[in-house]
């Protein structure tokens, strides 16, 4: 994700159109995220109440978006059981949302390192990093707040992430990026309404949701312009990157471990959720904004189409 340093490049200022029309002047887009940013800014650590108790009976996740849900082995649950499983789940996702996003940060430090330090653009993207940085914290607060573990990715996933983070070219690492944030905006745009769920998760959500609206403009924005001034190499790169990493999200979105820790067989369960229409509709549901984008910018072709589809994001 470097370019050499120059106060403007001739992709700043020339004329750029996709499938989607007209590229916005990038800082424009910096400036108009900024005021958002100045308007619509949480602290975590105040704004939410993290010193009120659990709620009786309450979800910490909308059980239709937990993972066995309509399963033959959910209808044996009882609701104690399915209602603990959802907040296995919610710590199993706030986990991965941290790991996502600190690689994120990486991946946003490295674009900036070569651009004008006084740019819109670039105070925009240490102001995401700042966000991303409350994000973090805050979904650790969560996860101990309802008392369950954390949960790591696989020991190969995060290894092969750190090679992302080495390797990864600009239009990868924003391909990739809204793999991360979309799926799961869909998720909590669905939960912090949702009056079964409990309030702190509520909360949460609700601020994830406002402050990522903005992370997702500007990855957007910024895909669809190196989709146009990338290398043809760079773009086909992108493709097929982003497709393996749909794949491997796709299996670490929820951590198997939390099925054991409700006293269900791990095997049996990890066997009804991929056979489960439900779970392959949620997630497609979740994923359709973004892959009708990627379609529409050139990202789902070739190798890369077929890499997606068998991650299950794609029908």
């Amino acid at each position: 994700m470097t370019s050499a340093p120059t106060a403007m490049t001739e992709t700043d200022t020339e004329v750029l159109r996709d499938a989607l029309g007209l590229l916005k002047d990038r800082e424009q887009v910096a400036e108009r995220l900024l005021d958002s940013s100045a308007r619509h800014s949480f602290d975590p650590d105040t704004e939410l109440d993290w010193d009120a108790p659990l709620e009786d009976g309450k979800w910490f996740w909308p059980p239709e978006l937990v993972s066995l849900y309509d399963t033959p082995l959910w209808r044996k649950m009882s609701l104690e059981q399915q209602q603990d499983l959802s907040r296995h789940e919610a710590a199993s996702l706030a986990s991965l949302g941290i790991w996502f996003e600190i690689i994120l940060m990486q991946l946003l430090v490295r674009h900036i390192y070569d651009k004008p330090v006084t740019s819109a653009h670039v105070r925009y993207a240490l102001t995401e990093i700042a966000d991303e940085c409350r994000h973090s914290k805050m979904f650790a607060r969560m996860i101990q707040k309802g008392g369950a573990p954390a949960y790591p990715v696989s020991r190969l996933n995060h290894n092969l992430a750190r090679v992302l983070k080495t390797v990864s070219t600009t239009p990868g690492s924003f391909a990739c990026t809204l793999l991360g944030e979309e799926i799961l905006d869909w998720m909590q745009r669905l939960t912090f309404p949702d009056e079964r769920v409990q309030s702190i998760v509520r909360g949460v959500t609700r601020i994830h949701v406002v402050e990522e609206a903005r992370h997702v403009r500007y990855a957007r924005e910024e895909l669809r312009r190196q989709m146009v001034t990338a290398p043809r190499w760079e773009r086909e790169l992108t493709r097929i990157s982003s497709g393996e990493a749909a794949r491997v999200f796709s299996l670490a979105f929820v951590n198997p471990d939390v099925y054991p820790h409700v006293g269900l067989d791990k095997r049996e369960a990890i066997a009804q959720v991929k056979a489960s229409g439900h779970r392959r509709e949620v997630m497609q549901s979740g994923a359709r904004r973004l892959t009708d984008f990627l379609d529409e910018i050139g990202v789902l072709r070739g190798m890369g189409r077929r890499l997606w589809r068998s991650s299950g994001l794609l029908a």
